[in-house]
């Protein structure tokens, strides 16, 4: 199983904060995981944005990053500050 979560603006489109989602050899590393989730529709295609900022298991990761059962992954837009 994979544990997703949504934060700021992306909780907000998708109107879910977290999800579970089955793990599959498919979901290799996290821009399979992103593809798939982006298949599911028009309001999944916020994740589709060129800055999109990810954590794997409370670290910052490329989309490169593989992906095994049982990782938490968090998407959230990017920061900014003032």
């Amino acid at each position: 199983m994979i544990n997703l979560q949504f934060f700021a603006r992306y909780r907000e489109v998708l109107g879910v904060e977290q999800q579970q989602l089955a793990w599959s050899p498919e979901l290799s590393n996290l821009r399979a995981l992103r593809d798939a989730l982006l298949s599911r529709g028009e309001d999944w295609q916020v994740l589709a944005e060129p800055r999109l900022m990810c954590a794997l298991n409370q670290e910052m990761v490329s989309l490169d990053a593989p992906l095994q059962d049982g990782d938490e992954v968090a998407f959230f837009p990017p920061v900014t500050g003032g």
